[in-house]
């Protein structure tokens, strides 16, 4: 006989273990499949956001292609100014390379002669110690190469296929949304409808969040040089802030030529560890409070889930899961709100508030 009764599973028992699975399946598919949907969710943002000016041009007679054309060429001419002006900055930093060059060797000789001084470690102890670090080295410059040409393909790639998506999506998008609604039963299309719908001002909010952040950025930037007496604070201010949208690479360059600057204005090594530092603070700034933050209000999703999405993203796709990951949430949460089953998902993606209970009278 069997003393332990049984427990009915119902759905409430499993919902936990079930989100798990899904969520643990998901995250396979997305890193393994990341070469497919990282370009293919970029121009599905990409898309969302050129829709309305499509739709407008074709309401005033422009012939769908044309329409579809023209506004990826809004993109493709918002891109090359942001080449331009990483250019721009480089060709800057050369023409200051000569004396910022002087200033680094007079720094090493100063480094030398402080390690030959309080290290007993003489000048040419240093120079074999160099030498054998650069000999153990190739290794490592190999394999940063392998890196970086495995980056500037995959890059290449995308700078390709991702205008490509973007105009067949909007293309078809008419045939995409039909597919899409007869995959639910009929009494759920004004439901699907209306979270599509949403999901295209969701992704405008994104947009103008990020907007937003990068002028508070630019604006953080520009005071911190002001205080630490940089010339042409909000110049290099603002361009670090723009060039931020290029990740890892666009910061540093940009701030290459402030410090060369500083260093060969002011003659002091502080000015150029002053520029580091307020950029760097900065750029913490905005990835853990700044970004959440306003992005998150926009979305009305939490900032605490925003901070775990921009990590997760980092850890599945990078920098581009870093900005891409926010806006899947927010379509997420669409769908939660509209599920009763989903609704402890909707409140933990939201603003946590629990529902209030009605007061008996």
């Amino acid at each position: 006989m069997d003393l332990i009764p049984k427990i009915p599973v119902t759905n409430k028992n499993i919902s936990g273990l079930v989100l798990l699975q899904y969520f643990v399946l998901a995250s396979i598919i997305l890193y393994f499949g990341k070469l497919l949907f990282i370009p293919l969710s970029f121009a599905i943002l990409i898309s969302f956001i050129l829709h309305p000016v499509c739709k407008w041009l074709e309401k005033k007679g422009v012939n769908p292609i044309i329409a579809i054309g023209l506004s990826l060429t809004i993109v493709f001419v918002l891109l090359i100014s942001l080449l331009s002006l990483l250019i721009f900055q480089i060709k800057e930093f050369v023409i200051e390379w000569e004396p910022f060059k002087i200033k680094i060797l007079e720094a090493l000789n100063q480094i030398s002669v402080l390690i030959a001084q309080y290290f007993n470690v003489t000048n040419t102890e240093q120079i074999i110690f160099l030498k054998n670090l650069i000999d153990h080295s190739e290794n490592q410059v190999l394999a940063i190469l392998e890196s970086s040409f495995y980056s500037f393909s995959h890059t290449l790639y995308y700078t390709i296929i991702i205008p490509v998506f973007s105009a067949l999506i909007l293309f078809h998008r008419k045939m995409l949304t039909e597919a899409l609604l007869h995959t639910f039963p009929i009494d759920q299309k004004n439901n699907v409808l209306e979270i599509l719908t949403e999901t295209i001002s969701a992704y405008h909010n994104f947009i103008k969040g990020m907007l937003f952040v990068y002028i508070i950025v630019g604006f953080l930037n520009s005071v911190g040089l002001l205080i630490i007496g940089i010339p042409n604070p909000f110049t290099f201010g603002f361009i670090a802030a723009i060039l931020t949208f290029i990740p890892y690479v666009g910061i540093m360059i940009s701030s290459l030529l402030p410090i060369a600057i500083s260093w060969i204005t002011f003659d002091s090594i502080w000015y150029p560890i002053g520029v580091i530092s307020v950029f760097g603070i900065v750029q913490i700034l905005e990835a853990y409070i700044i970004f959440p933050y306003i992005v998150g209000n926009r979305l009305k999703i939490n900032t605490l889930v925003i901070i775990i999405m921009i990590t997760l993203g980092g850890i599945l796709w990078g920098a581009a899961g870093m900005i891409l990951f926010i806006p899947f949430t927010s379509i997420i949460k669409l769908i939660a709100d509209r599920t009763d089953s989903l609704k402890p998902l909707s409140i933990l993606l939201g603003e946590g508030k629990l529902p209030t209970k009605k007061q008996n009278p």
